[in-house]
């Protein structure tokens, strides 16, 4: 990972990764990553934009928290209404961005997971039951209208990373593992991949804007030792879903930078 060669790339530029808590890793691995060029970097937080802005380069790296990159709000009532076909709220925070690396999977249950909405909105119309993956096509569908009819190829670019995979065992835990799977860690190996990976490529094999697709999930199947596990909130579960750092993320940020360079 060449940190200078980036940052020259990033001059007078911003680069912002919008998603979930899994992007926050991808971001918190990108700051130290440049951190060691720029370190007295400032970098202020605020509830749903974080950034590392470096004076010297006239550069930042930014986080805007968007777990289903439409938007959810919440109602007087406290009901919490997904708007699948509503995305300005957020979008106008991405104008002008020089670099938007997007993700959005962990906030999308897969049939098993807790649903973080109550109700969906399309329109005037209201869902108070749909399929997350029926939900989750219309989410990025209008994503995908959203950057073809607002970002410009010839001054932004555009990439997508791929969800990466969670390692729980048949107890739901992952601690004491620190080892990589090494019969999962071949190139013939092809774990089973969640649903939203397929549906993300059918929705950018439509998009008019160059999106670049980073498809990162083989590649954590067999790193179930780069977790937090029991090192991250104190859960004696362990967590499961996000990454150490330095680590895995550091892997998906070389791709990045590979493109970007």
């Amino acid at each position: 990972f060449d940190a200078r060669r980036l940052l020259e790339k990033l001059r007078g530029k911003r680069l912002m990764f919008v998603g979930d808590s899994i992007s926050l890793d991808q971001f918190q691995s990108m700051a130290c990553l440049l951190h060691t060029l720029t370190p007295n970097a400032f970098v202020p937080g605020r509830r749903i934009l974080t950034s590392f802005r470096s004076a010297e380069y006239n550069a930042s790296v930014e986080f805007f928290w968007a777990p289903f990159l439409v938007q959810l709000e919440t109602s007087k009532q406290g009901k919490r209404i997904l708007h699948v076909d509503g995305i300005e709220k957020n979008g106008i925070r991405w104008k002008g961005v020089d670099v938007l690396v997007f993700e959005s999977s962990k906030w999308w249950p897969d049939h098993l997971g807790p649903q973080r909405w109550d109700t969906i909105m399309e329109g005037r119309k209201e869902y108070t039951s749909m399929d997350p993956m029926v939900a989750y096509r219309k989410a990025l569908s209008t994503w995908a209208k959203w950057i073809s009819e607002n970002m410009d190829p010839k001054k932004s670019r555009v990439f997508f990373r791929s969800p990466s995979l969670s390692h729980y065992n048949r107890f739901n835990r992952c601690e004491k593992e620190t080892e990589p799977e090494m019969d999962k860690n071949t190139a013939t190996y092809n774990p089973p991949m969640p649903p939203h990976v397929g549906i993300l490529k059918q929705v950018l094999r439509r998009t008019t804007f160059p999106v670049v697709f980073l498809d990162i999930t083989r590649s954590t199947a067999s790193r179930q030792d780069g977790l937090k596990s029991v090192y991250g909130s104190g859960d004696l579960r362990g967590d499961c879903t996000h990454w150490c750092l330095p680590g895995v993320p550091d892997n998906w940020n070389e791709l990045l930078s590979s493109y970007l360079l």
